[in-house]
């Protein structure tokens, strides 16, 4: 089982990564390891499923580089292949005065990230857009989008090997041992020996980085992100895509609404602690994976920080009623019985000892091994310019 690249992990970074190094030096052999039966599984197949434009991202930060680059990478590739997608647009939407300056910043950030067209709008020119929302204030971003980021990913796995990469799924990492000059990947069915690594590993990123590195100063702490959906014949109340104006302390963009490539219209999600790392049901508990999350001392820092806020989550979580208040902050139309119950995801969210949430995508090198450590939202967008930074690294070594 020989190879000169071996990546773990079947989500939309991994497989982008896959097919770049392709495009780049289409002889190397190159095998993507999953623990899954399918690929897509997690992060990548349980989101909001928008193309985000890049207009929140600090300038200059791996994020906006990464977003800007792969929002035109990832609609060529749509294109190209013929996967739906939707340039619908979104309004952010200010409904305090407190709100404003952080709506300015990110109206200005978008400008210096290079975003056309980008509008800012009074109370009246928002009902142009969306007529049921209610804010003083917000701000258009024609570029961004929505597509299924589920049959994204598929259609890149499915290049990949039509192209003569290996896809194995349904194969766990148990470990990886490096050697003077080759490396090899050890899954529960089977040894793959290579030249390089590449961890796209997603929820896992820390586990698998902790592996081939001594000092990994971060752990991947799972949020859980749930959803409703509104009934049939609430739809009309959301155009296109309608976010609030995001807490900077948090690298979250706060509950919104958000039309689906399918049909339908997406309302959340919020940000709660799950209690396993796959955990995307309430009852999903994992007390080993739940007691390194709590043991972790940034995560206690940021329960000290940030608790009332945690809570606050967590009853909304819990509480229908609230889920619904929040989103009468954009919307008061909406009504309790105006939602039906949807899905959920987990968030892989990169936290240091101090506690601090990292906000950027985080990539660390060694001589065999490169870890993707830090890669959500945008990473779905960002996927084939994350794949072209890892695999022009890559490069350099092979």
């Amino acid at each position: 089982m020989q190879y000169d690249v071996i990546i773990v992990g079947g989500g939309a970074v991994g497989l982008a990564t896959a097919l770049q190094l392709q495009k780049q030096n289409p002889k190397l052999k190159v095998v993507v390891v999953e623990k899954d039966s399918v690929v897509a599984n997690h992060q990548t197949g349980n989101n909001s499923n928008v193309i985000h434009s890049g207009v929140y991202y600090k300038p200059g930060s791996l994020k906006a580089k990464n977003c800007i680059e792969g929002y035109n990478l990832l609609i060529d590739f749509c294109r190209r292949y013929e996967v739906p997608f939707d340039l619908c647009g979104k309004v952010i939407v200010a409904t305090e005065e407190k709100e404003l300056p952080v709506l300015k910043t990110i109206f200005e950030r978008g400008q210096q990230n290079g975003l056309q067209d980008l509008k800012m709008l009074s109370a009246e020119q928002l009902k142009d857009y969306e007529p049921h929302v209610a804010g003083i204030a917000g701000i258009h971003v024609p570029q961004t989008g929505i597509v299924d980021y589920r049959v994204v990913a598929e259609k890149y796995a499915e290049v990949f090997q039509q192209q003569g990469g290996e896809l194995r799924l349904g194969e766990k990492v148990v470990d990886i041992q490096l050697g003077n000059e080759s490396v090899d990947v050890v899954s529960q069915k089977e040894t793959y020996t290579g030249k390089l690594v590449v961890n796209c590993a997603g929820l896992y990123a820390d586990k698998i980085a902790r592996l081939t590195l001594k000092d990994v100063n971060f752990k991947i702490i799972p949020f859980r992100g749930e959803y409703y959906k509104l009934k049939k014949d609430k739809e009309y109340l959301v155009k296109t895509l309608i976010y609030p104006v995001p807490d900077p302390n948090f690298p979250f963009l706060g509950v919104h609404f958000t039309t689906m490539v399918g049909g339908g219209v997406e309302c959340g999600p919020n940000a709660v602690l799950a209690f396993r790392r796959e955990g995307y049901k309430k009852t999903d508990i994992n007390l080993a994976e739940l007691g390194e999350t709590l043991a972790w001392p940034g995560f206690r820092k940021i329960v000290s920080k940030y608790w009332r806020t945690g809570v606050g989550e967590m009853y909304r979580s819990y509480s229908k009623a609230a889920f619904t208040k929040a989103l009468q902050k954009l919307m008061p139309e909406i009504r309790e019985d105006d939602l039906i119950a949807g899905g959920a995801g987990v968030r892989a969210q990169a936290c240091d000892r101090t506690g601090g949430l990292l906000d950027d995508f985080l990539i660390l090198e060694d001589k065999q091994v490169i870890n993707v450590c830090n890669a959500p939202s945008p990473a779905a967008t960002s996927s084939l310019a994350i794949g072209a930074t890892v695999a022009s690294w890559a490069g350099k070594r092979l």
